[in-house]
């Protein structure tokens, strides 16, 4: 049946392990002009000592373990396979949560979250903040697998992961993500408001409201979400256009190339990440590298950079108006999208916000004991 639930296990064959071995050992490399760093793009001295790692020291087996010690599940909706992790609390009275990641992220990116959200007490919290953590794959996305037709774009996967919390037996859930995540899970309050309790984002896009006092009173904080905001447009988003553009002439070479793979995403993480010169300071290596190598091995860097060209195709709207539902905020100081706290007011069923001194785009990577305050606090008076 269509609607049918089942157990997943992740379990890579020892032939893939060993082909990203061997291809990572016969890479090509590229040259550099000396003492340029990260000027160009990705420094190639930084990627190559990463590759060499993951090549002879990282270890694909153990992070496959630290995976499979959650539950997993896969089902088809809207003619997709969808895959997630399904973490039920142990206490009675948890709240449902659907977090979404977003590119280049994956379900990688809550590992250190979901236990802590479903057993608070083994991690000096109380019961009452527990929650069943829902943490799907994007369509197109890790072991969702590839999209197979046109379509699967924000609007359409929020519409997905609904009916996958309905599927779940959920009649209440909240939701909360950062990136595309943060726009599904918008979105997700719009077209399911009877059932979604609450709306979290640690990345808020959203326009001036209209006001005469829209650029008044600037903090510095205010003033640096804006900065960055400006570098990201004017510096950072050439991967946006190719991938809202021509993305199946990237995937070719990302496809085949672990090396080229490494220095797409690495690259994402050193401009994305708030680090001290290196990335591997803000998100530890062996996990970039597991973030990696799930889209290595389910070979879908290609169909997950789609996402890009089939919300474009769309239109990106509003990013999701989330109407009624209660909207909780976090803001990172190196974010790349966010807003002032006065426009969001001005638009939204604002009922928590919370600035922060410390991290970047990957908060539940860079920042989680931060984030599950943040997510705890918001969802108290909703349960």
């Amino acid at each position: 049946m269509a609607d049918d639930i089942r157990p997943f296990t992740i379990a890579v064959p020892d032939d893939d392990v060993d082909d990203l071995r061997r291809r990572l050992a016969a890479t090509r490399w590229p040259d550099q002009i000396p003492g340029s760093g990260w000027d160009y793009g990705c420094d190639l001295a930084w990627l190559q000592d990463l590759a060499g790692h993951w090549a002879d020291g990282y270890d694909w087996r153990t992070a496959e373990a630290e995976l499979n010690a959650f539950d997993h599940i896969t089902t088809e909706i809207d003619g997709q396979n969808l895959h997630a992790i399904h973490q039920r609390s142990p206490h009675d009275n948890a709240l449902p949560l659907l977090l979404s990641h977003g590119w280049p992220g994956s379900v990688v990116e809550f590992l250190d979250l979901i236990d802590p959200l479903t057993n608070p007490t083994a991690h000096g919290g109380d019961a009452t903040d527990a929650f069943h953590v829902i943490v799907p794959s994007l369509p197109g996305y890790g072991w969702s697998g590839s999209t197979t037709e046109r379509g699967w774009g924000v609007g359409r996967t929020a519409e997905a992961f609904a009916a996958l919390a309905a599927r779940l037996g959920y009649d209440r859930y909240g939701v909360q993500g950062g990136d595309w995540g943060s726009m599904i899970s918008r979105h997700m309050a719009q077209v399911d408001p009877d059932h979604v309790v609450g709306c979290h984002v640690n990345m808020m896009a959203a326009g001036p409201a209209g006001n005469d006092d829209d650029f008044t009173d600037i903090t510095p904080l205010e003033q640096q979400v804006m900065d960055r905001l400006n570098w990201y447009l004017a510096e950072d988003n050439g991967y946006f256009r190719i991938q809202e553009t021509r993305p199946q002439t990237l995937g070719t070479g990302l496809n085949d190339s672990p090396a080229g793979l490494l220095s797409w995403i690495g690259e994402k993480f050193h401009g994305w990440t708030d680090h001290d010169g290196d990335p591997l300071t803000a998100v530890s290596r062996d996990r970039l590298l597991t973030n990696v190598s799930v889209y290595w091995f389910t070979r879908t860097i290609n169909s997950s950079t789609r996402m890009y060209y089939e919300t474009s195709k769309a239109g990106m709207g509003s990013f999701g108006d989330t109407g009624e539902v209660p909207l909780g905020v976090s803001v990172f100081p190196k974010e790349l999208m966010g807003a002032r706290r006065r426009w969001v007011e001005s638009k939204f069923n604002l009922t928590f916000w919370a600035d922060h001194e410390v991290g970047g785009h990957f908060a539940a990577m860079e920042q989680p004991e931060v984030l599950l305050t943040d997510i705890r606090e918001f969802f108290r008076p909703l349960r």
